[in-house]
């Protein structure tokens, strides 16, 4: 009886996944330090940080809290549009492809 040996390849393809980002957008109501501390709690920002993201969605308008992937963006976005809510503020949060 003859053996047969076969041989073959695997390919394996890793996808990784669609990044978005978080942006903030400036608004005249949402206190700076509910801001600042969305950032630290939500969008885990160091003290510094986080401030600096502050100034940025105040003086610009809008600043980006974090690139992730689309699921976790979106995950991010929806907690700090829920909370702010709950403390009376109209924040804006947008999740945009990167």
């Amino acid at each position: 009886m003859e053996e047969y040996k076969i041989d073959y390849e695997v390919k394996t393809r890793i996808l990784l996944p669609k990044m978005s980002k978080v942006i903030m957008l400036n608004d005249d109501y949402t206190a700076m330090d509910f801001v600042v501390g969305i950032l630290r709690e939500i969008f885990a920002k160091q003290p510094s940080e986080a401030e600096h993201i502050m100034l940025k969605i105040h003086t610009e308008g809008k600043g980006i809290c974090g690139i992730y992937p689309y699921d976790i963006a979106q995950t991010k976005a929806r907690e700090a549009r829920r909370r702010s809510k709950e403390a009376g503020f109209p924040l804006r949060i947008l999740v945009e492809d990167e």
